[in-house]
């Protein structure tokens, strides 16, 4: 679990982040969004380290990330594990080495040891076959799954995912949805992703904070949008007319059940 409590951030003069306070669960698929600007992307980096708050605190299971020495805040990255919105891969390593890295960086485990946990990742997230192959000659979908087989490589207790749909055709992002819910759910994770996919927040939301001007708009489960008074987030969520006129028909059609 993390909290985070009354966590502002400014940058000179300009607030971003606006007291917000939350809980992100554990075993739960967790949902930043918001309009761009909204901040959450610097909520984010203020979560993994990335930026220091202007004030406030961010709670790992207890732990108070901003008032560790860097000793401590290194060891707590070793529990982390994160997805970039490029996938960011190393274009001269195999993919098994790309999985590899992370283990052969931080780990003790043998060169055997570590060639079959990286393995057995890419086997979990459906790469069988792929491990010899480099970066550039698979598909952004295959490159995003071997970015999840290298962040989930050191047995995470947290994951970050910035935007991993990004880039990616809808078919293959509901495999990837359905990938990083049932990973956080067998590991147990603290799984935090930021996105604009209202497929997403549709299909896996099962905590979705919004952020809206930089403070905590709102806080909910996907199946409570459909029936929200918040007019800022029916407003995000529902921006095309096609979605405005779904949500009506479906409000309509609850009524006469």
């Amino acid at each position: 679990m993390i909290e985070i409590k009354n966590l502002c951030k400014s940058f000179e003069d300009k607030q971003v982040l606006k007291d917000i306070s939350t809980v992100f669960e554990n075993g739960k698929t967790n949902l930043i969004i918001g309009q761009s600007g909204s901040g959450k992307t610097v909520l984010m980096k203020n979560l993994v380290g990335l930026l220091d708050p202007t004030s406030g605190e961010v709670l790992y299971d207890g732990r108070d990330f901003v008032a560790m020495s860097k000793k401590e805040k290194i060891l707590l990255r070793r529990e982390m594990g994160m997805i970039f919105q490029s996938a960011a891969l190393f274009d001269s390593l195999t993919v098994l080495e790309n999985v590899m890295f992370p283990l052969d960086m931080f780990s003790d485990m043998t060169l055997r040891e570590r060639t079959k946990r990286a393995q057995d990742c890419l086997d979990r997230v459906n790469l069988i076959g792929a491990e010899g192959k480099y970066p550039g000659e698979i598909s952004g979908g295959m490159q995003k799954r071997v970015a999840i087989a290298r962040a989930i490589a050191l047995n995470p207790q947290y994951l970050f995912c910035d935007e991993p749909n990004s880039g990616l055709d809808p078919k293959t992002s509901l495999v990837i949805d359905d990938l990083l819910h049932s990973i956080t759910q067998e590991f147990n994770m603290t799984t935090i992703i930021n996105t604009h996919d209202m497929n997403s927040v549709m299909g896996i939301g099962e905590n979705i904070v919004f952020i809206y001007e930089g403070h905590k708009e709102w806080q909910g489960v996907s199946a409570d949008i459909m029936h929200s008074k918040n007019q800022k987030l029916t407003d995000f969520i529902f921006a095309s007319d096609l979605l405005k006129n779904m949500r009506s028909i479906v409000l309509e059609h609850e009524k006469t059940i």
